[in-house]
């Protein structure tokens, strides 16, 4: 495996060199280098170095002109404006390039990351014995992806997946199981996730109606909270059941959503438990916490509530029972201290950013948070339906995951259908590419926006051929595919001695930028701006394809073998960008 140094950063390397030996007070100077559509790429560091070393910026730029070696990467360099560099690549450069990509099997020359860490991710935050809904989504599309893409890059990745799994609620579904002790019984061996689904919401309805009309249930129910709390035997195994019900259920909508979810990742509310106590202990100690009417809590000068008073974080209620807090602070103590993380992630909806900004806040007083591990809320926004509101079913409820997933699934699969005539799908093909074309168009449309800003569940739009969707850029994908079989025995290779029209450039430097694009992905937690590498590829693809045959009798076999080269590799790119993400890319389709 060895990386391919980028063409973007070849020309930085050299630009920076010449800067240095025609300014040497600069230093290590940087060019501000970026592509640029008046040449390939565009140099502008040169005018604030000028201002810096009050030298005329023009004849800055034309020193530095002087003492670059153009020929082997660099075809031309030019001044231009006010002292702006054009550069223009050579055709060798960009073919030899792609060649050292393509010779690199699955990780296409993308270097590993130089320093990598430890990053403990918490995603897909599922409770327990109830059902997941559309908000439960983003979490675990965007968390999966990050993951994928943190793992590609070189970076060790703790996945943790913290269920609701614990709390006052338990009480009464114990107490009712304890009564009715047949309520999970399974008749067969096999248990759909709907059954296990369907049993947990009946029992919990039940429970509940106890729960509100029946004051001596009432009473043993929340007896059966402080059992639960002490460990009690007999509870615990109840609440067992209720944890491994939820996740047959679980593990069914994961499978679903084409998701890997891994049992020992599984830490919820309860993983915690044993250092509640230490962890309150420490903060007060510490006089991170301090006592106010019986709670302990943490102040902060500019957290205030509506009265204009400061608005505390209660790690410990009056009653003695813990908040939230203690449980999100037992868990970066565990994740700092025992799994030795160097970033800790939450993907948590953004209207929970106030919490971890004062739970982040308190770990760093209390120094479990150091300059040498960030902890980061990847926060996202709202799903909200056509209408801009957020996403309910007519009646006001929230909309089941599930039936979410199933629907995109019949959506995509009518749309394959349509088309699977032609290519000759077999009717097993066309329901396994229409699951993989509905998740993928569901997974895409979240990923394709930036995490924080709320978007439009649109399936219409989702599973479109045109435009900006997972669909689009599986189809092409699948028509490469197409090519790569009718080009017989035309087999892709790279012909450095070719010159390139226009569009197989712009392919070709697009190829190019393919690691750098997610080492910034992988750096900000920013899923989308691969989403967006990937469209715009296609869209080059396109380009290429309306001004360039591949296959053509008129093509020189030399041509015809370096146009074959260029679109099994960007159909590499797509496929392994699409995975990192999450999203299959059909062979045909």
């Amino acid at each position: 495996m060895a990386s391919v140094t980028s063409l973007t950063a070849s020309v930085h390397q050299r630009l920076a060199d010449a800067l240095s030996a025609a300014l040497p007070e600069a230093g290590s100077a940087d060019p501000l280098l970026r592509r640029s559509e008046r040449a390939d790429f565009q140099a502008n560091g040169i005018l604030a170095l000028a201002k810096k070393a009050k030298a005329n910026p023009r004849e800055l730029a034309t020193q530095v002109v002087e003492r670059i070696t153009t020929g082997d990467v660099i075809k031309d360099i030019e001044v231009s404006g006010p002292g702006f560099l054009n550069i223009t690549i050579t055709d060798r450069a960009i073919t030899e390039n792609l060649a050292e990509r393509y010779a690199d099997g699955d990780r296409l020359g993308v270097p590993f990351t130089e320093h990598p860490g430890t990053t403990v991710i918490d995603y897909a935050q599922p409770n327990v014995a109830k059902e997941m809904h559309v908000g439960h989504l983003r979490s675990a599309v965007i968390g999966d992806a990050v993951v994928q893409i943190l793992e590609f890059v070189g970076e060790t990745v703790v996945r943790r997946h913290h269920i609701g799994d614990w709390g006052t609620q338990f009480g009464m579904l114990i107490q009712y199981l304890d009564e009715h002790p047949h309520e999970l019984d399974h008749k067969d061996a096999e248990v759909t996730g709907e059954e296990a689904m369907s049993n947990l919401d009946r029992l919990y309805k039940t429970a509940r109606k106890f729960f509100d009309s029946d004051e001596e249930f009432k009473t043993r129910a929340r007896r059966r909270v402080v059992d639960l709390q002490a460990g009690e035997p007999k509870t615990l195994a109840a609440w067992q059941k209720f944890v491994d019900e939820s996740k047959i259920y679980f593990y069914s909508v994961f499978d679903k959503l084409d998701m890997e979810i891994r049992d020992a990742d599984v830490v919820g509310e309860s993983g915690y438990n044993d250092m509640l106590d230490e962890t309150c202990r420490l903060l007060e100690e510490s006089g991170v916490a301090v006592r106010s009417d019986g709670a302990l809590c943490v102040f902060f000068d500019d957290v205030k509530g509506p009265d204009g008073n400061p608005t505390p974080l209660i790690v410990k209620k009056s009653d003695g029972g813990y908040g939230y807090a203690a449980t999100d602070l037992s868990a970066i103590r565990d994740r700092v201290f025992n799994l030795k993380a160097s970033a800790l992630v939450y993907v948590v909806d953004a209207r929970q950013s106030l919490h971890f900004k004062m739970v982040f806040e308190t770990a760093r007083r209390a120094g479990w948070l150091s300059d040498d591990v960030k902890a980061h809320q990847l926060a996202f926004g709202t799903v909200l339906g056509k209408d801009g509101k957020p996403f309910k079913t007519r009646e006001g409820e929230t909309i089941r995951l599930v039936d979410l997933l199933d629907e995109a699934i019949d959506r995509a699969t009518a749309v394959v259908r349509e088309k699977a005539e032609k290519v000759g799908l077999s009717e097993q093909e066309i329901e396994e590419n229409g699951r993989y074309v509905g998740i993928g168009a569901v997974k895409y449309a979240d990923l394709s926006t930036s995490a924080v800003r709320d978007y439009k569940f649109d399936l219409d739009q989702m599973v479109s051929l045109n435009g900006d969707t997972s669909v689009y850029l599986q189809y092409a994908y699948a028509r490469i595919q197409s090519i790569l079989r009718k080009a017989g025995e035309a087999r892709p290779v790279a012909h450095p001695e070719l010159e390139l029209v226009p569009a197989e450039r712009e392919l070709g430097l697009h190829l190019d930028r393919f690691g750098e694009t997610l080492a910034e992905v992988a750096e900000g937690y920013e899923p989308h701006k691969l989403a967006s590498y990937l469209y715009q590829l296609a869209s080059l693809l396109t380009t290429f394809y309306d001004k360039c045959q591949v296959l053509s009798d008129d093509n020189a076999p030399e041509l015809v073998e370096n146009r074959l080269f260029l679109v099994d590799l960007t159909a590499r790119t797509l496929h392994q960008g699409m995975a990192l993400l999450g999203i299959r890319t059909p062979e045909r389709l």
